[in-house]
């Protein structure tokens, strides 16, 4: 059996991290502020978030730009490398169409008037 190749390894410990793939999938619609992306995936925390934008901002993904307006705006958007990624989510979310079960919807208990 052939050992896994260290860049392939690496990558998918970048876009695999959780969270991670789906703050690209965000970005992937156009440049955002942090609360829009926030809002966009609501059970990630702050906290968390604004890890992995710097963590993703470091390998190069994503691009942090500051615009010295009163209050300053913060806006995110991938870049070249992070744009390079759109054809591996168009397939993803082909195979999870096809493959992947949608989540049960969590059903409201029924209650006697």
């Amino acid at each position: 059996m052939d050992p896994i190749c260290p860049r392939f390894e690496k990558s998918m410990q970048i876009i695999g991290k959780r969270w991670s793939g789906l703050i690209v999938h965000q970005l992937m619609q156009g440049p955002q502020r942090f609360c829009r992306i926030e809002a966009a995936l609501p059970n990630l925390s702050g906290r968390v978030l604004s890890e992995r934008l710097k963590e993703l901002e470091q390998e190069g993904i994503i691009r942090r730009s500051v615009y010295p307006e009163t209050p300053v705006r913060i806006e995110y958007s991938l870049t070249d490398k992070g744009l390079a990624l759109a054809p591996v989510f168009r397939e993803v979310q082909k195979w999870a169409s096809e493959w992947v079960e949608a989540p049960a919807a969590a059903e409201e208990p029924d209650y006697a008037p």
